[in-house]
């Protein structure tokens, strides 16, 4: 069973939406503010947080950026972020600060779960195979540690933009569009005005850049999507 944190101080909110995931088969713990929500994600092992944005004690991006910060299991928590319908920035802000994906409140119960689900098979660790490894000269993945390195140095990826980077290297040399890579990687349907897979893709490059990787190792093609360049071959 998948155990859950769900941290937010709307307690009725908090009631309900613990209630249809326990029917779904998810183990809940509820913390109604950011404290005690650290402490909770930092004490015990869950498989992934459900974060809301406005709370009080630290706030959802706070909360995020110390669990982010830690060295231990607490640092590679799946987060999905709640936050306020119609809110870009905060969406935009949570993604950069290393959150897997963002639903808008009021959120359907449903499609949290669905969100979970797909959350969850993104952090699962995949059957090795043979030859468990993709890419070619300094890029290289393990996708059953996932686990990615540039020049034998690991990179802190979380698992969305892992799973990002996996399409984009399984496609190298092809251009991969937005649609497919939201679909392949995150799970779920594009929806309109959804910056979701351009803020991962930053964020891999920027992580990439700190390794000593060419930030046009992953360019964007205007209006057609992005492409993992072959200049990765050794």
């Amino acid at each position: 069973m998948n155990r859950i944190l769900l941290v937010d101080d709307d307690r009725e909110l908090t009631d309900l939406l613990a209630e249809y995931l326990t029917g779904e088969g998810f183990e809940v713990t509820v913390a109604n503010d950011g404290g005690s929500g650290l402490e909770l994600a930092r004490s015990n092992n869950f498989d992934a947080l459900v974060l809301d944005v406005m709370l009080p004690v630290h706030n959802g991006f706070d909360l995020l950026r110390k669990l982010r910060e830690d060295a231990g299991a607490a640092g590679s928590l799946p987060v999905l972020m709640l936050t306020a319908r119609g809110d870009t920035v905060d969406r935009i802000v949570g993604l950069e600060m290393g959150a897997d994906d963002y639903l808008p409140k009021p959120c359907n119960p449903r499609e949290l779960a669905a969100r979970l689900r797909a959350v969850l098979r993104r952090g699962r660790a995949e059957r090795p195979a043979e030859d468990d490894q993709l890419g070619s000269g300094p890029l290289r993945l393990r996708p059953s540690e996932h686990q990615a390195y540039w020049d034998e140095q690991p990179l802190a990826l979380t698992g969305a933009e892992f799973s990002v980077l996996k399409v984009l290297v399984q496609q190298a040399g092809e251009v991969v569009n937005k649609e497919t890579l939201t679909e392949s990687a995150l799970g779920r349907k594009l929806m309109p005005y959804d910056r979701s897979i351009d803020v991962h893709v930053s964020n891999i490059r920027k992580k990439l850049a700190e390794r000593g990787a060419s930030r046009d190792l992953i360019i964007n093609i205007r209006g057609a999507g992005y492409m993992l360049t072959q200049s990765t071959g050794s």
